[in-house]
């Protein structure tokens, strides 16, 4: 029981930090259409949309993270331990009881986006919306990935997924 809890808590907790992050960039992202664009903004957003959706939904989300996170679910599931319950989401996310290397990457990654979040937060609009509605279009393909990857992890009876533990090989 505490194992189910906690695979539940781990996809449910990341997905919806990343719903949060969808939700408060939206706005954001919609006000650049309430402003007039040239050829340059078109220019700029469509290619930034395509490798948004390319780069960040479907090779770092459905490719690399939410089959990760739900690898990690499934793993806590079978091997609950009461912190690991608690903290689920950060332990799904590859911050906690992971190799050193998915620490690192994890720790690295989420310290780029924070500075790469810091930094756009500067762009006037309708440039800072450009680049939310790329962010805004690859964090919910992912947040769809996270929930597709996390029903198929816990509901079947396979899932080919490294959870990348200090246990495995």
């Amino acid at each position: 029981m505490l194992g189910r809890l906690g695979a539940v808590w781990g996809v449910l907790g990341v997905s919806l930090l990343m719903g949060w992050a969808i939700v408060r960039l939206t706005p954001i992202a919609m006000e650049a259409w309430g402003m007039p664009w040239g050829w340059l903004e078109w220019l700029v957003a469509v290619p930034w949309l395509i490798f948004m959706l390319v780069g960040e939904g479907y090779r770092g989300f459905q490719k690399g993270f939410a089959p990760r996170v739900a690898a990690r679910a499934r793993y806590l599931r079978e091997h609950p331990r009461p912190v690991h319950v608690l903290l689920a989401p950060v332990f799904c996310m590859g911050f906690i009881h992971a190799t050193r290397k998915r620490r690192i990457v994890s720790i690295a990654v989420t310290s780029g986006i924070v500075l790469l979040i810091l930094g756009v937060r500067l762009l006037p609009q309708p440039w800072r919306g450009i680049v939310d509605l790329g962010v805004v279009a690859g964090l919910s393909w992912g947040l769809l990935a996270i929930v597709g990857f996390g029903l198929r992890a816990l509901l079947s009876e396979r899932f080919d997924h490294p959870a990348e533990t200090p246990e495995e090989p």
